[in-house]
């Protein structure tokens, strides 16, 4: 019998509509969804969405959460949890995506599994963090939830105290955990290191075509074919295996002391991978998955 195979993401949006594409023409079953339409029923353990118990499906692809992350993200992601407990595999299971949503959780992981990273420090404090941005030269303040580098900021230890305690505390009003990480002088290009089941497929290099301080397609950057070394490739693998995602990226940059690791995707990217590296990670998602399923 055909799998039934749900994917939660984004509806219209590419990387949720190509999946759902590979899904439904290798087993002719297609339901996409927002988390938005899907409702609860904590008496029955049941998750419903468009007239469909989600816990009746085989599976749930869950190509993107939301739109924009915040902790509310995490509520949506519990959900997921009752789908388990009824016998539905979730790729990638709920309690991994949990981890990795908020940023840092994430490093904490990262940073326990002995993972180069840009220095980085947490305060609540205004006054501590002036006293890291004058420490690091530069800094950039991170939103715990947020994709893309939106909501980020670069402050720099240049500006005169009154000016930095004003950025400081414009960040803070949204963001009372505050993320702070040494800008690094990179060389106007940072990595994707895909990877499909634990199994390491290639990587794509997100390159700055302007003077923007990152190198996200969202400002401008563009994908490219990369050959990293196998020290490279194996300290990426060795961040993949601490969350045991089953489809990922893990963004990686080059410094002079040797590569550093930024963050291990949730989600990971399907555009990073057929722009950058030729390859079709959609339909290598769903040959995954049904071998899963099998």
């Amino acid at each position: 019998m055909a799998k039934k195979i749900a994917v939660i993401g984004i509806p219209g949006k590419w990387s949720t509509e190509v999946l759902a594409d590979a899904l439904e023409e290798r087993t002719g079953f297609r339901l996409v969804l927002d988390m938005a339409e899907v409702h609860a029923d904590l008496e029955t353990n049941s998750l419903w969405a468009r007239g469909v118990n989600l816990c009746e499906l085989d599976g749930l692809a869950v190509k993107k959460i939301s739109q924009v992350y915040s902790p509310n993200t995490l509520d949506r992601i519990e959900l997921l949890r009752l789908a388990e407990k009824k016998g539905v595999r979730v790729f990638s299971k709920a309690e991994t995506i949990i981890r990795m949503i908020d940023r840092l959780s994430c490093t904490v992981t990262l940073r326990n599994g002995d993972i180069p990273m840009p220095k980085t420090q947490v305060c609540e404090s205004v006054d501590t963090a002036m006293e890291i941005v004058k420490t690091y030269g530069e800094a950039v303040f991170k939103p715990l939830f947020s994709t893309k580098a939106r909501g980020m900021c670069v402050i720099s230890a240049d500006l005169d105290d009154a000016t930095m305690r004003a950025e400081i505390e414009a960040f803070k009003q949204d963001n009372p955990v505050m993320y702070i990480q040494q800008k690094l002088d990179l060389p106007g290009r940072d990595y994707g290191m895909v990877f499909l089941g634990g199994r390491y497929l290639g990587t794509y290099a997100r390159v700055s075509q302007n003077e923007s301080w990152n190198t996200t397609i969202n400002s401008g950057g563009k994908y490219a074919l990369h050959e990293p070394p196998q020290s490279t490739i194996e300290l990426a693998s060795k961040a993949e295996r601490l969350f045991g995602m089953d489809f990922t990226t893990v963004d990686v940059a080059d410094t002079p002391d040797g590569p550093i690791v930024f963050e291990v995707s949730a989600f990971g990217g399907f555009k990073g991978a057929k722009e950058g590296i030729g390859i079709d990670a959609a339909a290598l998602y769903a040959d995954y998955i049904l071998e899963e399923l099998a």
